[in-house]
């Protein structure tokens, strides 16, 4: 590289190296003009049937001509190509001592190697298309039955995934090569079998020069990680069926096209006979189509196309609301009338297009309210079973999301099925990234610190690095064959409604080969890929991680032809993502904002055991894998094994499809707007509550009118306010549900809900208590003691903190209250601006409290003791600190009111982690009751999933496990909280008039340092956070930091809440937390 110009990088600053040596004995795997060796050319998936009946239940067991080759496979595993034997292929090659091994699998899944995660950087050299000699080599060996019927028909090999490159003989000879991981690869292997025993042999290398192009954000895993078939069929057969659907300009009646290729591979025989089609509805029914029936005579060696085409009177529509199918029964008869095969499809009518600045489905611009999905399994990583595909589609659609960008690459045939059974849009992506060649171009770190020039400066260096293969015309055959082959194999599924030319893969002439070839072969469909900043040819305008600042300014636009959308946005790892809200108030205001997927739909954490026995998920670098990007692959919606995050349930309510404006409280008047593309609400029932801080008061069912897609409508909720209804909030909560089973959820399942409080208690009145005991107050040591008749509290004088409060000889603290500045960090706040590594540069995990002063006075007659602490909590090394002062007053109820004032000095971070009171309680106080959002857990910038009302949960119940242990199971705009003990003694804190709180088992200490959960102990405490404002999470991880308004500036500030000892058989919480001491009469 030469040095950097002025006024920054330049893409002619940067050299790329880039050659390659020749010679005659260059392997298959580094030469990136050999990207296959006999493979067959792509067509759609499918499995032929001998009759229509087993064809129509798309069951492959129902195929005679079906042959699953998955199973216990011979396996050894080998350094390098080199040191694996040679001839392990031959019939007489012994290989009963080597292990069996699962197929479908990830090798390093099963003690072979082992698993490593990277995001960017490329885990070897940096040097295409060579790759390391220490490339783990794995030899496959199984043996297979091959029926008598089978002698003389057409039998294909076919591979739906492995990783990375492989040869494959059969009976000892060799069938052929291929590469492209998450792609499938098929064999003509007539002439190798016999009838009987068969033996196949694969050979896969882990890393091949396509490894340079599979460089996404996952871990690296190989071997044969998808099914592995053959398919038996007559030589005159189907190769290929292709179908299309058109709707006219009124999207009424439509048009299908259905096109055959039939392919003879006798040499020497000429093959004929007749095509038809049927067509059935979800009923089986027949659909009547003008044309159905085609001859045929194929020439040995040649194929034959035939194109069927009718027009259908208003079929019903395809979308992810209302997926319906139809069924399609492809079968060829020969000249005797025999049926020779059948071809079942699946036939979705949907029409997407560019209109008027949007894109739209079926004439609707919809919103795209989708996620990410990786191929990921826990315990078997990429080889994801069927049931876990199902269990992902079924969770997805639970949760009110509508749309899956196959990141990044195409996911297993099976589960794009499911998505057009069940209802998901589909971006379907090629299997390409290349994000690596930026860290091996220049390090883009050093140039990103040069601010004012940044944007030029990867400009320059995505412009440099897509010199390496992106814009090499040496590259474009593996471009194209990446994009033709996910093309190919997906073209008939309804549910794919863009194709994506792979992810940040920096932008170049082969890209713009990727479009032109899917233009030519599918005119259908969009065309999406982020990198192509200009939308030069995309249809769409794609960008990730935008801030909200920058998303306004682009639905602002008004000079671009094409719309935009969110690839990738709200980084869903750990505690988060913050801001959903704005984020889709913003979407929903701007026509050309078309929605977006978060990133990403599941962590990727290895399911792994300590030598105790404790579970637990690994991420990067818990295998010795080096380099690693830790646990930057843990961040989704759910866990690895399939549990939903809190910002799952966040996500569920910021798109759900029913919003719901209060117009008039007093008449019950309410406006609920369908914000589904293309149904009504008739599929849910709505239901509504009355309820009084929790307790229920009225109840009933809503008919819902007929509402339009798009539509709103003025409806009445019948409640009534009792006659008297003052001194307590009362909330109408609002339920829509399923109003029958579906395919992906039971009557009664939650789509949407709203809640409007429509009496508040107002502002805490004082209650007179008619008989307030007086108090004992005396010095003891250092101690100050104040007694009542019920109730000891003793405050250290030293440390200026309650020492000892004890209730009916109940223990209610045993440290604390003391303020609390500090929150175990999460991903978000150790991201992208790394707001952790300030908070921590000013010293704010190593606060320690001095002192200044402890006073009291007896007043109201005896009946209290004011108690004021000054205090100062400061680093060490800094000069800076806040400045705080205390004030409890204690009643002689046993009620003390906490007041805290605090100023911080000048010069000290922009933000805090949180202001609030650090108490530690015995265990014994198992039991959590709280007035306030709920159940799950919140922060001020993701809590619109919970609702506001009284939960009780245990300690255990409260703690959100995150794999990467950090801040969790806040809950906010608390009025009261209270824990208790089996008996139902305990301590009640109440807002004043709200606050935060949390209760954990562990330190803070402890959950900042702690790198996943089974490091966590006991800490023998209960650890008990009343706070006044926590910061915002936001989705820092990857893209922007918490905004503004969810900041915890670094400002003077003043709260108060009060702490009551109380016990369930004398009265509730509920009831005490209306009883504030005032006046003493």
């Amino acid at each position: 590289m030469t040095e950097r110009s002025e006024g920054g990088l330049h893409a002619n600053d940067i050299t790329v190296h880039y050659q390659r040596s020749g010679g005659p004995d260059i392997p298959d795997w580094e030469t990136h003009t050999c990207l296959q060796k006999n493979r067959l050319a792509g067509r759609s998936y499918f499995v032929s049937y001998a009759e229509q009946k087993a064809a129509l239940s798309f069951e492959r067991g129902n195929s005679p001509f079906f042959k699953l080759l998955n199973g216990l496979w011979k396996f050894s595993y080998y350094p390098s190509p080199a040191e694996a034997p040679q001839r392990f292929y031959e019939d007489s090659f012994d290989v009963g001592q080597w292990d069996d091994l699962q197929v479908p699998s990830s090798w390093q899944m099963h003690g072979y190697g082992h698993p490593h995660y990277t995001n960017i950087d490329y885990p070897f050299p940096v040097d295409p298309p060579h790759v390391p000699t220490e490339n783990p080599t794995g030899c496959y060996r199984r043996t297979f039955h091959v029926p008598d019927e089978w002698v003389n028909r057409y039998v294909t090999l076919r591979f739906e995934g492995v990783d990375s490159a492989f040869h494959v003989w059969i009976n000892g000879a060799e069938v052929g090569y291929s590469q492209g991981s998450r792609l499938p690869t098929e064999f003509d292997v007539s002439h190798y079998l016999r009838p009987g025993i068969n033996h196949i042999a694969v050979r896969v290398y882990q890393w091949s020069d396509g490894s340079y192009l599979e460089d996404q954000d996952q871990w690296w895993f190989s071997g044969i990680f998808r099914d592995v078939y053959l398919l038996s069929r007559a030589k005159g057969h189907i190769a290929d069926v292709s179908v299309k659907t058109q709707f006219d300009a009124d999207y009424l009646d439509a048009r299908l096209s259905v096109q055959v290729t039939l392919t003879n591979t006798w040499t020497e025989t000429t093959t004929s006979g007749k095509v038809t089609i049927n067509f059935l509805d979800e009923q089986d029914q027949p659909v009547h189509l003008q044309v159905t029936e085609r001859a045929f005579t194929a020439a040995p060696g040649a194929d034959v196309v035939l194109d069927f085409q009718s027009d259908l009177k208003a079929p019903r529509h395809w979308s992810a609301e209302d997926p319906y199918l139809y069924r399609l029964l492809v079968t060829v008869y020969d000249d005797d009338g025999n049926v020779v095969e059948v071809v079942p499809q699946r036939v979705g009518f949907r029409t997407i297009e560019l209109k008027n600045g949007v894109f739209v489905v079926n004439g609707a611009a919809i919103k795209l309210k989708g996620v990410n999905r990786h191929d990921h399994h826990p315990d078997l990583g990429k080889a994801v079973p069927y049931p876990a595909m199902v269990q992902d589609v079924l969770l997805m659609k639970q949760h009110n999301i509508n749309t899956v960008r196959t990141s990044h690459y195409p996911n297993d045939p099976r589960f794009l099925d499911l998505c057009d059974e069940y209802g998901l849009y589909v971006i379907d992506e090629a299997d390409l990234e290349c994000h690596g060649f930026g860290s091996a171009t220049v390090d883009p770190k050093t140039f990103l610190r040069d601010l004012p020039n940044r944007e030029r400066n990867l400009a320059a260096i995505a412009k440099a690095a897509a010199q390496w293969t992106s814009d090499n015309p040496q590259w474009e055959a593996a471009y194209v064959d990446r994009a033709a082959r996910m093309v190919e194999r997906d073209k008939n599924h309804a549910c794919v409604i863009m194709w994506s030319l792979g992810n940040e893969s920096f932008f170049g002439r082969n890209h713009e080969a990727m479009a032109a070839w899917i233009r030519m072969h599918d005119p259908t469909r969009l065309i999406h890929y982020e990198a192509d900043r200009e939308a030069k040819v995309t249809d769409v305008f794609s960008t990730m991680y935008t801030s909200i600042e920058n998303l306004v300014k682009l639905g602002e636009r008004t000079d671009l032809e094409k719309p935009h959308i969110l690839c990738e946005y709200a980084h869903a790892m750990g505690n988060g993502p913050g801001g959903l809200t704005e984020y889709w108030d913003t979407m929903y205001k701007y026509r050309r904002l078309q929605g977006g997927c978060v990133w990403e739909w599941c962590d990727h954490g290895i399911r792994q055991r300590t030598a105790e026995g404790q579970e637990y998920f690994a991420y990067g670098g818990d295998f010795g894998d080096e380099p690693n990007d830790g646990n930057f692959v843990i961040d989704g919606l759910v866990s690895a094994d399939r549990v939903p995050s809190p910002g799952l349930l966040e996500y569920k309510k910021t798109i759900e499809p029913v919003k719901v404006e209060m117009l008039d409280v007093a008449r019950g008047l309410v406006r609920i707007h369908n914000r589904y593309d293309f149904i009504t609400l008739n599929h849910l029932a709505c239901s509504w509550s009355l309820t009084k801080e929790g307790m229920l008061v009225q109840q009933g069912a809503l008919p819902l009118p007929d509402i339009p897609a798009q539509g709103s409508t003025t409806v009445q909720v019948p409640f009534a306010f009792p006659e008297d209804h003052t001194g307590w909030d009362y909330w109408l909560n609002m339920d829509f549900t399923l109003a029958f089973d579906t395919r992906w959820a039971k009557r009664g399942h939650e789509v949407a809900n709203a809640q409007f409080l429509v009496v508040s208690a107002g502002p805490e009145r004082p209650v007179a208590f008619q008989s307030i005991p007086a108090l004992q107050c005396r010095a003891e040591g250092t101690s100050l003691v104040i007694q009542g008749p019920e109730v000891e509290v003793r405050f250290n004088t030293v440390y200026g903190v309650i020492s000892s409060w004890l209730y009916e000889g109940v223990q209610l603290i045993e440290e604390g209250p003391r303020l609390a500045f500090w929150r175990a960090t999460t991903d978000n706040d150790r991201g992208f601006g790394d707001v952790a590594g300030e908070w921590k540069s000013f010293g704010l995990h190593w606060l320690k409290h001095r002192i200044d002063r402890v006073s009291w006075e007896v007043i109201e007659g005896g009946r209290a003791v004011k108690v004021e602490v000054s205090a100062r909590v400061a680093p060490p090394i800094k000069s800076w600190g806040v400045s705080c002062i205390y004030e409890y007053t204690v009643y002689g109820t046993g009620d003390v009111v906490i007041s805290v004032k605090g100023v911080p000095a000048k010069g000290g971070p922009k933000t805090l982690p949180r202001i609030g009171l650090e108490l530690r309680i015995p265990k014994q106080f198992e039991y959590v009751t709280w007035y306030g959002r709920g159940p799950g857990e919140s922060y001020a910038d993701t809590r619109q999933a919970n609702r506001v009302g009284v939960y009780t949960k245990s300690v255990d119940g409260l703690f959100t496990p995150y794999t990467f242990p950090q801040e969790n199971g806040n809950r906010t705009e608390v009025k009261w909280t209270s824990v208790a003990n089996s008996r139902g003694i305990g301590l009640l804190a109440i807002g004043m008039p709200e606050m935060n709180f949390s209760i954990h088992r562990y330190t803070v200490d402890q959950l900042e340092k702690a790198r996943h959960m089974y490091e966590l102990s006991d800490s023998g405490q209960l650890i008990w956070h009343l706070d006044y404002r926590q910061n915002g999470i936001g989705s820092a991880s990857c893209g922007p930091g918490v905004l503004p308004q969810y900041e915890l500036h670094c400002e003077p500030f003043q709260f108060a809440l009060h702490l009551r000892p109380f016990s369930v058989d004398l009265a509730s919480p509920s009831v005490l937390s209306k009883q504030v001491p005032g006046p003493i009469q």
